[in-house]
């Protein structure tokens, strides 16, 4: 009897987690301060419940036109981008959980002058980080591209 009530505890609790998830809608959201996504190819912002995930951002502008041929004016860039996505839902860096960052380069990424400009946005405090070299990103102008994920206020 006590492991019929359990199971039927277990069983209930697993349906309510299910009906919860199902529930929760995606909101998709692409900011205008940041380029325009060719038509189905991805949404720069994505909120589901109180968690944000941000698509890779890169040194472009709204426009689409790269920051500069360097990794710094790049991912001056790409900060300027993930905080205009973060501030569309209510956010700042203050919130970001996670995040990754793909460049062509790591030496050129740990660079001191690249690393002011982390710190300039992500202050002492920064979030998780995966980093990765590739050969190449999206475009061969570009040098780096992060993601984010983020918990809203």
């Amino acid at each position: 009897m006590i492991i019929m009530k359990r199971a039927l505890t277990v069983v209930s609790l697993l349906l309510l987690g299910a009906v919860a998830a199902a529930a929760q809608k995606l909101e998709k959201n692409n900011p205008p301060a940041l380029s325009k996504p060719a038509p189905g190819t991805y949404t720069h912002v994505v909120k589901a419940g109180k968690l944000l995930f941000i698509a890779g951002q890169t040194g472009v502008d709204a426009a689409g036109k790269v920051a500069g041929p360097g990794m710094k004016e790049q991912l001056e860039q790409v900060m300027i981008n993930l905080l205009a996505a973060l501030k569309s839902e209510g956010a700042d860096f203050s919130h970001v959980a996670k995040t990754t960052t793909f460049v062509t380069s790591i030496p050129e990424f740990r660079s001191p002058e690249v690393a002011a400009v982390r710190a300039k946005y992500l202050g002492a405090s920064p979030p998780a980080n995966t980093l990765v070299q590739i050969q190449q990103l999206a475009d061969p102008a570009y040098k780096v591209e992060i993601e984010a994920i983020a918990v809203l206020p």
